[in-house]
């Protein structure tokens, strides 16, 4: 049976993944690519309302100059040329964004809903679909990392609460032992008189150290060099007691390796892990992930609510303190292949590969 080339051209044009795409109206695609129309003369973006066009007709074009150099127009209706709505959108948050963080006190939402020009009700939902927090997280984030900062600087802790934005000392005391993980004056201390036991071994990844506080498993770190394991135990925690592997704290030691040697059997270890709101969000999706599965950056960002927010998804996977407990290595490309991973990609390959039964 003979093939037109009509039908032929069409094949191809639907195997690509790009058609999918199109077919969907993603607007998550826009700006990777963009379509023309042959039986049109135009050119359009992913998310383009328009009537969708015969396979045949279609080509695609990594930039838009590519498609005007092969004598294409932009379409009059998703207008390929401007920016895109969820550019504008990104604009917008980040302008609101510096707003909030330049601010003594947080802004209440209806006036960053005016400074946006847009309802309270869909200001909300767009900061929220951009930065994968809502305004209030994010600026009690924002007010995290000041107060931190001014802990190190400032001459007392009261200082450094008012300077952070804080309106009264029970506020900030009743949100600091989930935003600092010990007492202010132990933080400004560089965490003197916070005790962490760990230990450093080997496992068949090569060197492993655990670290435990009064909380949890605060640090699960594998690499080649026991002494630069150790060394950064000591930068994460520069005056906290480190204390050595007693009898008492090898059960949590042989259930890490034990996590290590087969990642599919699942440990519920406690976890003292610090992060912003949104990388706890992030955390918490990993560790639902189960064990043999894998899914990539943009399903985790989807999964949390923010679709858009797919960076941040890889930034809070790599800076991931505790190797497997939080098992950041079944988040994958889009495509399947291995992407970064703090601890090796070849560490990530095998951890895979046994939970896969290979």
């Amino acid at each position: 049976m003979t093939v037109s080339p009509k039908t032929r051209a069409a094949g191809v044009i639907e195997q690509d993944p790009r058609w999918g795409a199109l077919a969907a109206r993603s607007v998550a695609a826009d700006g990777t690519f963009f379509y023309s129309v042959r039986t049109t003369g135009v050119y359009c973006r992913p998310s383009c309302g328009a009537r969708l066009p015969r396979p045949e007709n279609v080509r695609f074009h990594a930039t838009m100059e590519e498609a005007e150099r092969a004598g294409f127009r932009p379409c009059k209706r998703c207008r390929p040329d401007r920016p895109s709505l969820a550019e504008q959108h990104a604009a917008t948050v980040t302008e609101i964004c510096r707003l909030i963080e330049t601010s003594s006190r947080v802004p209440a939402l209806d006036a960053l809903a005016a400074r946006a020009g847009m309802s309270p009700f869909h200001f909300h939902r767009v900061f929220k679909g951009v930065t994968g927090l809502t305004p209030r997280a994010y600026a009690a984030a924002h007010r995290g990392e000041r107060v931190r900062r001014e802990l190190g600087k400032a001459p007392t802790v009261t200082a450094a609460i008012y300077d952070s934005g804080y309106s009264s000392n029970g506020r900030f005391y009743g949100e600091s032992g989930q935003m600092l993980g010990m007492t202010p004056t132990e933080y400004r201390a560089g965490g003197a008189r916070a005790e962490i036991r760990f230990a450093v071994g080997e496992c068949s990844l090569g060197s492993i150290l655990v670290a435990r506080s009064e909380r949890g498993v605060c640090a699960i770190f594998l690499g080649d060099d026991p002494d630069a394991l150790t060394r950064e135990l000591q930068d994460r925690f520069p005056r906290a007691t480190l204390i050595g592997a007693d009898p008492a704290f090898e059960d949590v030691v042989a259930k890490v390796v034990g996590l290590i040697e087969a990642p599919g059997t699942g440990v519920d270890l406690p976890l003292d892990v610090r992060g912003t709101a949104f990388q706890q969000r992030v955390w918490r999706a990993l560790r639902e992930i189960p064990a043999g599965s894998t899914a990539s950056y943009r399903e985790i960002a989807s999964r949390i609510g923010a679709p858009r927010a797919v960076r941040a998804v890889a930034h809070a996977c790599a800076v991931n303190p505790v190797a497997v407990a939080i098992p950041c290595h079944r988040v994958v490309r889009s495509d399947g292949g291995l992407a970064g991973y703090r601890w090796g990609v070849e560490r990530k390959r095998e951890l895979l590969e046994r939970e896969a039964g290979r």
